[in-house]
């Protein structure tokens, strides 16, 4: 684990997220109080896979008739 001061981290920024994506715990403290972890993210989020909800949900026919007017009120405002 490497545990550098706020000011150290601010001069070589770039060398601790090289060794953070390298696979090594940094710390960075204020004084000897340790405050955060530098940590790599995931390089990609998953992708959307289209119809990956289909036949999961279904809609009845209340879902599309009118709304009744005291509800349609409650949005307009």
């Amino acid at each position: 684990m490497k545990r550098v001061t706020v000011h150290v981290a601010k001069t070589h920024l770039s060398r601790l997220i090289e060794a953070a994506c390298a696979g090594e715990e940094v710390v960075i403290a204020r004084g000897k109080t340790p405050v955060v972890r530098l940590v790599p993210i995931d390089a990609k989020p998953p992708e959307r896979k289209f119809g990956a909800m289909r036949g999961k949900a279904s809609a009845s026919e209340a879902f599309f008739e009118p709304l009744p007017d005291e509800e349609l009120a409650a949005w307009e405002r």
